[in-house]
This record gives structure tokens, sequence and C-alpha cells, in this order.
């Protein structure tokens, strides 16, 4: 409350969002400072010159890229934003090594994490489109497979010493969201909501029903053209589709004898007649409607999924956090086996 100039800052970088349009905003959950008492912020000549996050020349490496063994994005970033922004507490110091202690007890230890931290995608990014509205399926799908791997992190940290025991207390699986997800979408669901199949099958009826119509709708028409030649004794009488009239049958003048009376003359070609029945147009009417109402429907179900993962945002952007600490963690230790570092006092 006291720092009024930081409150203009916020307000403006607020306003900003709100000039350009950008009015969804609940990924921002929070506005903060850094503060100075505990980082020290290196200004931009001391980091070219000791090419901390970027080379001097071309082809070079940084320190940045020469520590840098994260295998996530977010955890990539947050190891810039740490050696740009060195700590000055000791103490804070000592408990960053003590888990780069605790990772390389045990060779299987380093394996154990990087085959966890393989699975998170990145949830800066993927929380953010949640606030947004903008995630895709295919990214909902992976916000799923990295809230999965939560669980095993959190056990992987509980037997590997106080420090990470400590850090698993922070992360949440979001257990629910995750079962939601799993039930409601397709594994393979596409990139792009309207392209279809996004929604699983035994969700909604209706929509199982519409895409079995849609699926198989070839083939009941060829059931309907086999009923009619069956029923009329025409057996060139066939069911065809055009964009003026939609579906409908066509026999050949020297069966229009034989047409029944419910038939009704719709177009009169050179070698032939044209018909639809009360039957066909229903049928068409189905089969028109079918994809529309199956875009429909999973686009309904879809924002109602995303409306649940919104109320989860703030545990994502926690567990984020907390993922991509100990990825930087991982990658200090990862880095001090390969080039056989000590730890410093």
């Amino acid at each position: 409350e006291q720092m009024r100039m930081s409150i203009s800052v916020a307000g403006a970088i607020l306003g900003y969002l709100e000039l350009t349009k950008h009015d969804t905003i609940n990924h921002i959950t929070g506005i903060s400072r850094i503060d100075q008492s505990s980082h020290l912020l290196l200004d931009k000549f001391t980091l070219r010159n000791l090419e901390i996050i970027h080379p001097a020349f071309e082809g070079g490496s940084s320190l940045a890229s020469t520590i840098d063994k994260c295998e996530t994005p977010m955890g990539a970033r947050m190891l810039r934003r740490w050696v740009a922004m060195p700590l000055k507490s000791p103490e804070e110091i000592q408990k960053r090594q003590d888990i780069v202690t605790d990772l390389l007890t045990g060779e299987e230890l380093l394996d154990l994490c990087s085959d966890y931290l393989k699975e998170v995608g990145d949830l800066e990014r993927l929380v953010a489109k949640i606030g947004v509205g903008r995630i895709s399926p295919r990214e909902m799908n992976q916000l799923k497979t990295s809230l999965a791997t939560i669980p095993y992190i959190m056990e992987f940290c509980s037997k590997s010493g106080e420090n990470l025991k400590n850090f698993a207390q922070h992360l949440n699986p979001c257990t629910e969201l995750v079962e939601s997800i799993g039930k409601s979408l397709n594994p393979d669901a596409p990139a792009i909501l309207n392209k279809g199949n996004v929604i699983a099958s035994g969700v909604c009826q209706e929509l199982d029903e519409l895409r079995q119509l849609s699926l198989h709708g070839k083939d009941l028409l060829v059931q309907m053209q086999q009923r009619e030649i069956e029923a009329t004794g025409i057996p060139t009488l066939k069911i065809g589709f055009n964009n003026v009239f939609g579906y409908y049958i066509e026999v050949s003048k020297s069966y229009k004898d034989k047409t029944p009376e419910n038939w009704i003359r719709k177009q009169t070609l050179v070698n032939g007649e044209r018909y639809i029945t009360p039957e066909l147009k229903e049928y068409e009417e189905k089969i028109m409607g079918a994809e529309e109402r199956i875009a429909e429907l999973e686009s309904d179900i879809y924002s109602t999924l995303l409306a649940e993962a919104g109320a989860y945002i703030k545990h994502i952007q926690i567990d984020a956090h907390y993922l991509a600490t100990l990825d930087v963690l991982y990658s200090f230790a990862k880095s001090s086996k390969l080039y056989n570092y000590s730890k410093p006092v």
C-alpha cells in the first residue's frame, strides 16, 4: 500500500491489457515486484560481459546454456531468471544446495527425476491459455498428462530426503480435473476444436447417436436403395445427391410407370426422372444437420470442461512453480555430475 509508484505501474499494465481488449485475464492471480533486498539485479552490461545468458560471439557458450539440463521449458526459463537475479541470502542458497546434494546421493534418483520431468509439459503456458480460454483439446490432454505425473513426483520427493519431502507438500495433483479430462476427451483429440472427434464416446448419448448416423450414413443409403429396388421391382433405381435438391431417387424412363404414387417427382431428365420420398427427406434432414449438431455438442461439452479447468488455475500455477524449481535443481545436479563440480561453501 505504501508503494504508490508500484501501484501506478501495476495499473498501467492492467490498463494496457484493457486497452488492447485482453479482458480475459483469469490467469493473472497477483502482481508482485522483485525484492532487491533478496536478489542481486544484474544490469545488461554485466549480463553481456560475463556471458551469463548469451555468448559474446556466435557459436560460443553462456553460463545458462552450459548448465541448462532442464527437462521442461518452464524450468529453462526459471534457470535463466535465477542466474540473472542471484540470491543474496546465504540461507536460501544453502537450501538449494541441500536439495542438489540430495539428488546426487544416488544414480537412480537423477534418472528417475528426469523420467518424471520429461512427462511434464509447459504448465505455465498451458494455464495461461486456460485463463484466456484458448487452450486446444490437444493441449488439454497435455495438461492431463502433466498433472497425472505429479503423484509420482510427490512420491519421489517424499523418499529423497527431508528437503524434497517438504517440497512435495506444495504440489497438488488436481485429481478431479485429471479424471474429468480423461473421461471427456479422446486421447488423440485434434489441435483444433472444430476438426471433430474431440469428445470421447459415452459422454453424451445424443453425440454418440449422431456420430453413428454420420459414420454409417452411406450404409443406410445403400440399405434404403436395396429395399426400394425390391419393393418396386426397378433394378436400375439409385439414390443420389446434389446441392440443389439434396438426396433423390433416380429412375430411368422405361421404369417410371412402376414408381409408387407417394413418390414426389422433383426433376425430369432426358433419360429418367428424379423423385423424393418423405423417408428420404427425413433422412436428409438428419444427415445434413448431424455434422452441425455434432460440432455444437462438442463445443458445449468442451466449454464446460474449460470452465472446470479455470477453477484450478491457481493450483496449477503453484504446481508449475514448484515443478520448474525442481527442474532447475535437477539441472544443477546433472551439471554437477557431468562437469565434476564441487559444492561451494
